[in-house]
């Protein structure tokens, strides 16, 4: 049981990182096709990412030391239902006897079993729910859930250790499987208190004909990537610092005339920038200024007060100071732009550019009435 916990609280620690990593695709995917980020959507899906986490460390922790791995005998179980002989055996259960139920429940022999059912309960249930599975693929995929478990120890965490360190059996495969089943049949209960995946994806679609401010920042920073990925591609080739600035006058200058306002990042994420004036050069312009506002502006303010220091011949002790008012302006800087840009408001530079964010999911919802 002890085993059990420490998998539990391994998958929460681990879990941040892995949420993190998955952050920026999730977001992209979402923006791309239904144009905004529906919350009960978010924590039905970082929920399962939690619970995937949970029940892979449950199958291999805890990790022995690989000297304490040796070649042991009766590793491979291929005997079904072998599981009632070991509680017949190993259990106090006496089916005469109903004071030694309860007795038997917190026995190994036992739990292990009733364990192994509920542990993929909330996979049938996910999979019903969220991803539309029928009866037969939840079988199924819950089945190669199970499978893949069970090669997991087979080989002694993919060849890991010399030996597998837990035992592979065929019981786990049936228990399993049955515990993605009943998971189905229980989502089938309760599905009817909860939003249908088809009334989700609506209205995130509804709330994505808005461009939301947290959306105007993934396009920013896409485009800042795509535009920095494409400028060192060219300059692969043609090793000159002016390729940055050809690049910069096709990615946010050409592109936006070719396709009607939008940037790649922009096609995307189905937004589209119009400006009231020549359209090429206030496009230009407005993101020229958006780099040296969001980028060197700051870098140059944390140099100089760096050189101001240095010049000033200030001691340390005082130096740190100078340091730690320069980070904390940066910071609220960020902070304050963040929060103008979220709160949908309409910052000073798109005001002076006369820029205006479109949300062009509106069209694919259109059509699709």
């Amino acid at each position: 049981m002890m085993s059990y916990i420490f998998a539990i609280k391994s998958s929460i620690l681990i879990y941040p990182f892995v949420a993190f990593l998955f952050a920026i695709p999730f977001m992209l995917h979402e923006y791309h096709k239904y144009g905004s980020i529906n919350p009960f959507k978010t924590f039905l899906v970082y929920s399962f990412i939690l619970y995937m986490i949970t029940i892979y460390f449950l199958v291999i922790l805890p990790l022995p030391s690989i000297e304490n791995v040796v070649a042991k005998p009766n590793m491979i179980r291929l005997f079904p239902f072998g599981f009632v002989k070991d509680i017949l055996q190993e259990s106090s259960f006496v089916i005469t006897k109903p004071d030694t139920y309860f007795k038997a429940l917190v026995e190994p022999c036992f739990y292990t079993v009733i364990f192994n059912v509920f542990m993929t309960i909330p996979f049938g249930m996910y999979l019903r729910y969220y991803f539309k599975c029928s009866l037969k693929k939840t079988c199924f995929y819950s089945f190669l859930l199970s499978l893949f478990f069970e090669f997991t120890q087979m080989t002694g965490l993919y060849f890991l250790y010399p030996y597998p360190y837990r035992v592979f059996d065929v019981d786990d495969l049936l228990t399993n499987t049955l515990g993605g089943v009943f998971g189905f049949g229980f989502m089938g209960i309760i599905g009817h208190y909860l939003p249908t995946r088809e009334e989700i994806d609506k209205h995130a679609m509804e709330v994505g004909r808005q461009v939301s401010g947290l959306r105007r920042i993934t396009l920013f920073f896409l485009d800042i990537f795509l535009y920095i990925f494409f400028s060192m591609l060219v300059n692969l080739f043609i090793r000159n610092y002016h390729t940055f600035f050809l690049v910069f006058f096709l990615y946010y200058g050409f592109i936006p005339i070719l396709k009607k306002g939008k940037t790649l990042g922009g096609s995307f994420l189905n937004v589209k920038i119009d400006y009231e004036n020549i359209k090429w050069l206030s496009s230009l312009l407005r993101n020229l200024f958006l780099i040296l506002y969001y980028f060197l502006f700051p870098f140059w303010g944390m140099v100089g007060t760096f050189m101001l220091v240095k010049h000033l011949g200030v001691d340390v002790k005082i130096s740190i100071y100078f340091y730690l008012a320069s980070l904390v302006m940066t910071i609220l800087f960020y902070l304050i732009n963040g929060l103008i840009l979220i709160t949908k408001r309409t910052h000073f530079y798109d005001k002076i550019f006369k820029a205006t964010y479109i949300s062009t999911i509106r069209k694919e919802l259109d059509e699709e009435r």
